[in-house]
């Protein structure tokens, strides 16, 4: 399944791409139950089918979750819809975090 604005994973609607990283795709989404925007991080497919990566994934969100700074964005929550794992955190227009963000920091061409 590709993700494209408009798409819907669980309660949340795609609303843009923000970027990518060594775990999945970064995008811009509103949560339609509690009426606020959020990132949405969502773990490839072919990663999902690797518990190894799924492992990952899932201890890194635990991880940024028990982390409490103002560079760093809060997780909200862990996720599974239209069978596909992804995390929620703090993210939208007003939010701090993301006026912060600098965009070539998501670039997948960006190598360390």
């Amino acid at each position: 399944m590709t993700i494209q604005p408009g798409s819907r994973l669980g309660q949340y609607v795609v609303q843009s791409a923000i970027g990518a990283g060594g775990l999945g795709q970064v995008f811009r989404a509103h949560d339609t139950a509690l009426n606020r925007d959020v990132a949405l991080k969502v773990l490839p497919e072919l990663f999902a089918a690797d518990p190894e990566r799924l492992a990952r994934f899932q201890r890194e969100a635990r991880l940024l979750a028990a982390l409490n700074h103002p560079h760093i964005a809060a997780i909200y929550s862990v996720e599974q819809a239209e069978g596909r794992h992804f995390r929620i955190s703090t993210g939208g227009a007003d939010d701090p975090t993301w006026s912060r963000t600098r965009p070539e920091l998501f670039s997948p061409r960006r190598r360390r």
